[in-house]
C-alpha cells in the first residue's frame, strides 16, 4: 500500500505537525492534543503509515555533526547494458550515498553523497566509478545549506492547514 496517494485533511496535517515538533510524542497524548478519540488517533495514524505518507520515526542524524562536513550532488550517466538495479545495488553499498533518483536531461542517476573532506570526496567518488556499468559522473559540491530538507510547508499546504 506504500506510496498511494493520501488526501490529507486538516486533522492529518495536526497530527503531522505535531509528530514533527515532537517525535517521541505518543498516541494518547497525540489524540489528546488533537482533542480526538485514541483510537481516531491511532487510525489516522496507522493510515499514514501504511499509505507511506510517515516513512519512519528515527533519529534525523547531521552528517556534518558525525564527521562527514562535505556535501556533493553526483550525476552518473550509466550503461543501459546494466541498467539502473546493477547501478544502484552497487551504490547501496557505499556508505556515504545518502540517495539516488532515476532523472531525466544529461544524466540518468542523480546521487546525494557526503565526506569527511575534499580528499575524502574524491575516495568516495572513484569507489563509486568503479563498477563498470557508470560511464560518467559529474560532481558538484554544496558549499551551504539554504534551506534544510522539509515537508511542513508541503504538509500545512496539502492539508489545507
Amino acid at each position: 500500500m506504500a506510496g498511494q496517494d493520501v488526501q490529507l485533511d486538516a486533522l492529518d496535517g495536526q497530527l503531522l505537525a505535531l509528530l514533527a515538533e515532537e517525535p517521541r510524542i505518543g498516541v494518547l497524548e497525540l489524540s489528546r492534543r488533537l482533542a480526538v478519540a485514541r483510537g481516531t488517533a491511532q487510525a489516522r495514524l496507522d493510515k499514514l503509515i501504511a499509505r507511506g505518507a510517515i516513512r519512519g520515526f528515527g533519529p534525523e542524524v547531521s552528517p556534518a555533526a558525525i564527521g562527514y562536513g562535505v556535501m556533493s550532488f553526483v550525476t552518473l550517466e550509466i550503461s543501459q547494458r546494466y541498467g539502473h538495479p546493477a547501478v544502484t545495488a552497487h551504490l547501496a553499498d557505499i556508505p556515504e550515498v545518502l540517495e539516488a533518483h532515476t532523472i531525466t536531461g544529461s544524466g540518468d542517476l542523480m546521487c546525494r553523497i557526503v565526506a569527511r573532506s575534499n580528499a575524502d570526496l574524491q575516495r568516495v567518488i572513484d569507489e563509486i566509478v568503479t563498477y563498470e556499468g557508470i560511464l560518467r559522473a559529474s560532481t558538484i559540491i554544496a558549499l551551504a545549506e539554504q534551506i534544510p530538507y522539509r515537508t511542513m510547508p508541503l504538509v500545512k499546504a496539502a492539508s489545507g492547514a
